[in-house]
């Protein structure tokens, strides 16, 4: 995560008082699921941002910092600092996905499906 993260948080961009934080949550005791400690859960983020995701719950899904299941963190993207979404992959890579506001694509690497949703203005 460090190094595909650039060494800083991906919300703030911070490069002090880092953690990783799951983007599903672990839940009570773990989770038995294999994915929940690979990379495409997991995000490089300041100790600051990591309490802030759990108090804007609607920005964090909005923006990828968390994901609900049953979807799984591969098919959501991620926003970065500066706006640009990402697509992580278990094996530590990303790749940049550009999209319109609520769009589906299917990455050609390993047919994985992703769904984008952007914020509509009001």
């Amino acid at each position: 995560m460090h190094v595909r993260d650039g060494g800083r948080c991906v919300r703030c961009n911070t490069p002090s008082g880092l953690t990783i934080h799951h983007r599903v949550n672990r839940g009570m005791g773990g989770a038995r699921e294999e994915w929940i400690n690979q990379p495409q859960n997991l995000l490089l983020v300041c100790t600051t941002c990591n309490s802030w995701f759990e108090d804007h719950p609607r920005e964090s899904y909005s923006h990828g910092w968390k994901v609900r299941r049953p979807m799984l963190p591969g098919e959501m993207t991620v926003r970065y600092p500066g706006g640009a979404q990402f697509a992580l992959h278990p094996d530590g890579s990303r790749s940049r996905v550009i999209a319109g506001p609520e769009t589906e694509i299917i990455l050609p690497r390993d047919n994985t499906t992703l769904r984008i949703w952007k914020e509509s203005e009001q």
